[in-house]
């Protein structure tokens, strides 16, 4: 059996969202109208940026717009703007999940990006990064290449299980020695099926997932970058709540 190594992108290997970088690039060559972002999404991202409002409150936001705004529009149209996020943008990575996906290919492991940017973007930054397979959100097309405002979303813990679950047959892979890479509680089931989790740069909802469960504290491994230093922590890290601050 082969040994796997599941990555989540967003937050976890790239310093960002694909998807958000995505959107920006469509303002910027004026595919998406300007208006959209100052109208519909700027107070959002700078209550965010400001730390007094919360990111899943902009991404949410931010994902719906995007979606609604590429209806009728066609894929391959966006070729040139997709290719310029990773171009751009796709070395914009973390050091330790970069370092560790060499040294799964270098024992031959086999590499999976799993995400919840659009799967066009998170091809090629498999690509880029020579996963064996990966799976991001489907957007749906019709029949002659468009985008229809149809998403399989890949944002949650479930999606993410059953995609586990497919290309373990796929590749016969061991979960029991395998890894898996998450920073948010959408990548629990990627962190509890594997028997080497790392929860890198976790969120405060996946924090307190695992401080409640006593089977993944067993096995997994907290490990934050900030700035030059890469640390390792455990389970009990204490969090200050914004409230008490």
């Amino acid at each position: 059996m082969n040994i796997g190594a599941f990555f989540d992108i967003d937050g976890t290997l790239y310093r960002g969202s694909l998807m958000i970088q995505h959107f920006k690039k469509l303002i910027k060559y004026e595919i998406i109208d300007p208006i959209v972002w100052h109208n519909q999404v700027k107070k959002t991202y700078e209550e965010w940026k400001n730390r007094k409002g919360l990111y899943v409150d902009y991404i949410e936001e931010l994902a719906q717009i995007y979606i609604d705004e590429l209806k009728d529009t066609k894929l391959s149209d966006l070729e040139f703007v997709n290719n310029q996020v990773i171009n751009i943008g796709g070395d914009i990575v973390y050091r330790y999940t970069r370092s560790i996906i060499d040294y799964h290919l270098r024992l031959n492991h086999k590499v999976f990006f799993i995400s919840g940017s659009p799967e066009y973007l998170v091809k090629k930054m498999a690509e880029k990064y020579n996963a064996t397979d990966y799976k991001g959100s489907k957007y749906i097309l019709d029949e002659k290449g468009y985008f229809t405002g149809k998403v399989l979303k890949m944002w949650k813990s479930n999606n993410k299980e059953e995609v586990i679950s497919s290309l373990v047959n796929k590749y016969n892979i061991n979960l029991d020695h395998s890894f898996s890479y998450g920073d948010t509680e959408g990548d629990l089931s990627m962190l509890k099926m594997v028997g080497n989790p790392v929860a890198f740069n976790p969120n405060n909802e996946l924090i307190t997932v695992i401080k409640n469960d006593e089977n993944l504290q067993q096995k997994i491994k907290i490990i934050v970058e900030r700035k030059d230093n890469i640390y390792e922590l455990d389970y009990k890290v204490k969090l200050i709540e914004t409230k008490q601050v």
